[in-house]
């Protein structure tokens, strides 16, 4: 994402607009993705799977399909079964999941090809309408949906509608998440209400584990830099002469994430060089939580720069929270807020 000025502003003065047009045109990978490739992939040794996940997607960026040697989700394969539409990246935070998702989009022959994250799709729906989303994805070569989660019956219904419609008409799919399908929505509804269109979507998918370390953790200090006050003001002075630098109260910031969806969550970073934060304090509400969750996907995606003062931002997340049904996501935006605040 470009930095088209300097100075100071404040995210929680912004709210930013996003058309369906422009929604539809986002759908692609992020800017650190721009140039990922197979070649670029670097498996880890210690995780033989990484390796055998990149030879199995090669083949099936190709436009072949995905080899269904080893069985679906819910049942074990017959040695002849036919390849699957999809593939369904499993694995744990930080293997290079995202990466490869961007290289079968890169590596796939395809006129019409789309990638965003899972929350992109589901509010696009809402922003055009079922029917006009189903019309205009239908005839499209490759769908690439990343961070794949139910969260509520409603994600449930128009993702698995979704898949449902789109794979007649010839649409490959790929996905990567931290929970393997048959766990979708565990903890968090009543998701054995909807475990027939869980199994009947299932059915689409090639699911293909990625084991390993994260990656993120390994090239970084174990915690999130905290700052004191002066040195904050040093970092954000320091990069506003150059860069446009955000800088809100943590507090006033997450009240505000509130009033802004979290599709508009990439407009809200817009053209921002740095985000600073200061007096951090801990969460005691999970929907304050997730909607930071999800504002930190989308600055790691940009791979923009955090500066904080207060709690470690590694330690906002409660106990219990850890523990529930969340627990993969608030994980993922731990290691994603050590990375930034090092970065």
């Amino acid at each position: 994402m470009p930095v088209t000025s300097s100075g100071t502003t404040h995210l929680s003065e912004r709210d930013p607009k996003v058309s369906g047009a422009e929604m539809v045109a986002a759908l692609v990978p992020p800017p650190q993705f721009d140039h990922a490739t197979f070649a670029t992939y670097r498996a880890d040794e210690s995780y033989p799977s990484q390796q055998g996940a990149k030879d199995l997607l090669e083949v099936f960026s190709s436009g072949r399909g995905a080899p269904a040697a080893r069985g679906g989700f819910f049942r074990r394969a017959k040695r002849e079964a036919p390849m699957k539409p999809g593939v369904y990246l499993d694995g744990g935070f930080g293997v290079g999941k995202t990466h490869l998702l961007a290289a079968i989009y890169h590596a796939m022959p395809a006129r019409r090809k789309y990638f965003g994250s899972f929350i992109e799709y589901t509010a696009l729906v809402g922003a055009l309408g079922y029917q006009k989303t189903v019309e205009l994805f239908r005839g499209a070569d490759l769908l690439c949906i990343d961070e794949f989660e139910l969260d509520d019956p409603g994600d449930t219904m128009v993702m698995t509608r979704l898949i449902a419609e789109l794979v007649p008409t010839g649409t490959k799919l790929a996905a990567t998440s931290n929970t393997p399908p048959n766990a979708l929505g565990e903890g968090r509804f009543a998701a054995q209400d909807f475990l027939r269109e869980i199994q009947a979507m299932s059915e689409h998918f090639q699911t293909i584990r990625i084991d390993g370390t994260d990656y993120r953790q390994r090239a970084v200090d174990g915690h999130a830099v905290v700052l004191d006050d002066a040195a904050y003001e040093s970092a954000m002075t320091d990069a506003a002469a150059s860069a446009l630098v955000s800088d809100d109260d943590f507090s006033a910031f997450i009240g505000h994430l509130a009033s802004v969806h979290p599709s508009r969550y990439i407009r809200l970073i817009e053209g921002i060089g740095a985000i600073g934060l200061r007096n951090v304090v801990g969460f005691d509400d999970q929907a304050a939580a997730l909607r930071f969750v999800a504002f930190v996907d989308r600055a790691y995606d940009a791979q923009i720069p955090i500066r904080a003062t207060g709690v470690a931002l590694d330690s906002v997340f409660r106990e219990d929270m850890l523990a529930g049904g969340y627990r993969k996501k608030y994980l993922r935006a731990v290691s994603r807020l050590v990375a930034l605040t090092h970065s």
